[in-house]
């Protein structure tokens, strides 16, 4: 009897299966398209390589820039210490072993999850109707989500990677807590490590797009340059915020190889205050709006359930999945996808220079640029998030294929492959594991950006999130938070087993 084996497509067909989103948001493009942008197209582009050098200018956005810095690294420092903390409080395995019990730690991390949900923008918007334009706003805006995702990056390290020392020592009678720091903490230190650094090169970008939507720094003076189509002025910013972040990313790689980083979240809060007085930044303690408009509790109840019968859920909640599908796609098929049609190492260069820049440009700004030649839809929406995240996928696909080894590939071409297809399942195949894992996480992050690009189509719970906090319609805005936290977690539960199978 013959054995039957079931058929799995390979792992450089599944990295590049995505990218066929592109044919449906081609069509969409192309039948929206119109030439009246074309040519300020083209002046954003070449302005990339002239930009304005007007010595008051570059002084205005310096300032911008220090302000954008601050807010990042003081929302950085305190994320960093009390993700710390509300990690070891969400481990199952911590909870087990100092208590002998798992629950507490999953009630924990599920009462994280509206918190992680929502963007730091709707957080930075949802603040700023409470206290006020405060430097706090931002800060605090970057703090919320970002303590509680670290939470979850380290309770997930901490439960997934238990060590066999961990239960040798517990039976050798060792106290739980000098147990849990020997066999546990140096384990994770070095991705941990690695993790936080990260997080610091996402809180600059956070706090940039921040100050495009009103929060000050140096993106209310980028999204004024751009709006006014001084597009010269808008690349002097753009450049002094890649100079920042280089300059950042060399700080952390020498930091984290002195085990500087956590001396430095612990010393930057006693640092900035001096520092945001220089700047003029106000951050004094941020105080309670007088007459921002709160139902009392008593209509609370009839709010609610007036806002969840007028709520059109079922098409707010598709328009979300489906520009976070077509986002995803975009972001993980079109690395492979380019890297496929010119495989050589000069095109990888040109390929990693273009990713930087995609990440560099804020979706907005992206978003922006696309409708100066097509109307706004969902497909605009979901190719400006996915074009950035894109950029993010491009390197990590990058640092990825130079990691493997070429000899099954060099093998390949000696036996007559073609040079793509020698190149698509000795090279690309082999580094798509760990790509495809890093997608499924990808996705769970462009499901929550989804809210900054819903305004470009107009539809979507973030666009609806932003309207209810814009009107002060606080019942719908507690249940959007909610159903926001729901997709969340499914997004997670989807996520663990795509890292799973993979």
């Amino acid at each position: 009897m013959a054995l039957q084996r079931g058929l799995t497509p390979a792992p450089a067909l599944m990295a590049l299966a995505p990218a066929l989103v592109l044919l449906p948001l081609g069509m969409v493009l192309l039948h929206d398209l119109h030439g009246g942008g074309a040519e300020q197209i083209g002046r954003f582009w070449l302005a990339a390589l002239q930009p304005s050098l007007e010595p008051s200018l570059l002084k205005h956005q310096l300032m911008g820039l220090q302000i954008t810095a601050l807010t990042a690294l003081l929302a950085w420092s305190l994320s960093s210490l009390i993700g710390l903390i509300l990690g070891l409080i969400c481990s199952t395995t911590i909870w087990s072993t100092l208590m002998g019990r798992r629950w507490p730690a999953l009630v924990v991390r599920r009462g994280l999850a509206p918190l992680r949900s929502i963007h730091e923008l709707i957080w930075g918007l949802l603040l700023l109707q409470l206290f006020g334009l405060n430097g706090w706003v931002a800060v605090l805006a970057i703090v919320l989500p970002y303590s509680a995702l670290l939470a979850r990056v380290l309770a997930d390290q901490l439960d997934r990677h238990e060590p066999p020392a961990l239960i040798a020592l517990q039976c050798a009678g060792v106290p739980a807590v000098i147990n849990l720091c020997t066999s546990l903490m140096p384990p994770l230190a070095t991705a941990l490590r690695d993790h936080i650094g990260h997080r610091l090169d996402c809180a600059l970008r956070s706090s940039l797009l921040l100050g495009i939507f009103g929060l000050g720094g140096l993106g209310t003076e980028l999204m004024l340059s751009l709006q006014s189509l001084r597009f010269r002025e808008l690349w002097s910013g753009l450049w002094l915020m890649a100079l920042l972040l280089v300059a950042v990313n060399l700080m952390i790689r020498r930091l984290s190889a002195r085990h500087g980083l956590l001396l430095l979240a612990l010393m930057l809060p006693l640092v900035t205050p001096s520092w945001s007085s220089g700047l003029n930044h106000d951050l004094s303690a941020p105080s309670w709006v007088e007459g921002t408009p709160w139902p009392p509790p008593a209509l609370w109840s009839e709010g609610l359930s007036q806002a969840w019968m007028e709520t059109p859920w079922l098409e707010l909640i598709g328009a979300t999945l489906l520009i976070t599908l077509l986002a995803s796609g975009v972001a993980i098929g079109l690395p492979p996808l380019l890297r496929l049609i010119a495989p050589g190492p000069v095109a990888g260069w040109i390929l990693k220079a273009g990713w930087t820049l995609m990440r560099l440009l804020p979706p907005p700004l992206t978003a922006l640029l696309l409708m100066l030649a097509s109307k706004p839809t969902l497909a605009v929406a979901a190719l400006a998030l996915g074009l950035h995240h894109s950029g993010v996928m491009g390197l990590v696909l990058e640092d990825g294929l130079e990691r493997v080894d070429v000899r099954d590939q060099q093998a390949m071409v000696a036996l007559g492959a073609p040079p793509r297809s020698a190149w698509l399942f000795g090279v690309l195949s082999p580094a798509s594991q760990r790509y495809l894992a890093y997608a499924a996480y990808r996705s769970d992050v462009i499901l929550r950006d989804t809210a900054v690009v819903g305004l470009v189509g107009g539809a979507g719970l973030g666009w609806q999130l932003m309207e209810a906090l814009s009107s002060f319609y606080w019942p719908l805005v507690a249940w959007l938070v909610m159903v926001y936290a729901a997709l969340t977690l499914l997004g997670e539960l989807v996520c663990e087993r795509l890292q799973e199978a993979a």
